[in-house]
């Protein structure tokens, strides 16, 4: 009888939120990538299975001890409401020896938390804005230059960041911590507002590249704002930019894909995201977000673990080397079955 082919299971987090929910959107991505990444993994090759469940981690141990998967396709985001059961869920497979793509627990808590981020940043030597945290309001003493941008330190996908983040004396920033801590919680990030291009850097785990530098930095992504202070607008990319396709944002802030930049300013956009990945710990793939100032100098805004798989800014990097959506897919899932798991479940 014929060995049968490796069992992967999908398992992604079923979205909490009511659909008038303000952050709803956000959640809803991750269904698309299930089902991509789903239509990709060939039947001749993988046995696939997908789970997607919230509140109740059991259902996902159930899964686990029924049906044995020898790799886990991690797509799990996190619960919206309750965002650090992203790195509970990846340190519960740890916990059971499961196989899983992508970061693993520790490198998702770290990339979810901007504060420690921007210290880990600051004390490598890798160039990131001047900031302050603040754990309760008000904000206090704001050491810097204006304008700053306020930031819920532990939210991703632009949650808690529209218009209103970006401010300009110490009367706006006062009120714009207490909205966050309202609304969010605390603590808040406050930086000074780099001016210039915003870019996101894909960067992933490469066993064909380089034995000495296995990683590989996939052709950068514009984040372009058409939108000027003329019109307005601040060039940040907002929640209503990234989630919201009726508003003027999101149809006045296309990605633009394979930019290209010149050869000295991309070694060092390279070095520097390339250091990021690896400074927090993310594997097989990972997401460097990064502005530009207008004087050549790229500035470190946040490290992504995991980050939407489905997007036009991965899908196109990897065309810009001659890789394939599909073969990457496999290929992480290839990297974790290599990593082995040894469990119990």
């Amino acid at each position: 009888m014929p060995e049968r082919p490796p069992r992967v299971l999908i398992a992604y987090n079923q979205p909490v939120l009511p659909p008038d929910h303000p952050d709803a959107a956000s959640e809803l991505d991750v269904l698309e990538t299930v089902a991509e990444v789903e239509k990709i993994l060939p039947a001749e090759e993988f046995e696939v299975a997908r789970l997607g469940y919230a509140r109740h981690p059991r259902d996902l141990l159930r899964k686990l001890r029924a049906w044995k998967p020898e790799v886990v396709f991690n797509l799990f985001e996190g619960e919206a409401d309750r965002t650090e059961t992203e790195a509970a869920n990846a340190a519960l497979l740890e916990w059971l020896g499961a196989p899983f793509t992508g970061s693993g627990s520790a490198a998702i808590a770290l990339g979810r938390d901007k504060v420690r981020t921007k210290f880990l940043f600051q004390g490598a030597g890798l160039p990131t804005a001047p900031f302050r945290v603040i754990d309760r309001p008000p904000a206090g003493h704001w050491p810097h230059g204006w304008p700053a941008i306020v930031k819920p330190a532990c939210q991703d996908c632009s949650v808690g960041i529209d218009q209103e983040a970006v401010v300009t004396n110490r009367s706006e920033l006062d009120a714009r911590v207490a909205t966050v801590f309202e609304r969010l919680g605390g603590p808040v990030l406050v930086e000074q507002f780099i001016p210039g291009r915003e870019f996101h850097i894909h960067v992933i785990d490469d066993s064909t590249a380089s034995p000495a530098e296995p990683l590989r930095v996939l052709p950068p992504t514009e984040i372009r704002f058409e939108l000027t202070r003329d019109d307005g607008y601040w060039p940040i990319y907002t929640y209503e930019g990234k989630w919201n396709e009726a508003s003027m944002e999101f149809k006045r802030t296309p990605l633009v894909t394979g930019v290209d930049l010149p050869g000295p300013l991309w070694d060092r956009v390279v070095e520097v995201s390339r250091s990021a990945y690896s400074l927090v710990g993310l594997r097989d793939y990972g997401r460097v977000d990064l502005r530009i100032t207008p004087e050549g100098e790229p500035y470190l805004l946040e490290v992504n673990p995991n980050p939407y798989l489905n997007s036009i800014a991965l899908v196109d990097g990897l065309k810009g080397i001659g890789r394939g959506f599909g073969e990457f897919i496999q290929g992480i899932v290839r990297n974790a079955l290599g990593r082995g798991g040894g469990g119990e479940w």
